[in-house]
């Protein structure tokens, strides 16, 4: 059975193509499993960061005030469910290092970007906001 997740995986997957593309997750928690499918992929680079990591695969690091050399060759930024109020950071990082930013925030949650407007997207069962 196709879920959710796998779409959202799906798009962003369409988004990287065939070039070798260092992506971040940001505010991973517990729920690393994109990430985890992400990195199988040879021109896929993935780091992972959140301010409590789980584990070693994460790097600690604070959105608010955001070790900036860890992003320098980020092309896209994805986070799942991260607290609306880190949601405005995630903007600020992804325009200072010129990323492409995708939230997926809880279903019933409306951003909280500011005077940022990122763009609703629907692709399959996932739904999604992202900021180009």
């Amino acid at each position: 059975m196709i879920t959710m997740w796998q779409d959202f995986t799906e798009y962003i997957l369409n988004e990287a193509g065939s070039r070798k593309i260092t992506i971040a997750e940001i505010a991973v928690g517990k729920f690393d499993r994109i990430a985890e499918t992400l990195s199988k992929k040879d021109n896929i680079t993935i780091i992972k960061t959140d301010i409590l990591p789980k584990d070693d695969t994460i790097i600690k690091d604070d959105v608010t005030n955001p070790n900036l050399e860890l992003y320098k060759d980020v092309k896209l930024i994805y986070s799942i469910r991260p607290p609306s109020e880190l949601q405005p950071y995630l903007v600020k990082l992804a325009e200072k290092i010129d990323s492409q930013l995708i939230i997926k925030p809880l279903a019933n949650e409306d951003l909280n970007t500011g005077k940022v407007k990122m763009k609703l997207k629907n692709f399959k069962r996932a739904s999604f906001y992202i900021l180009r």
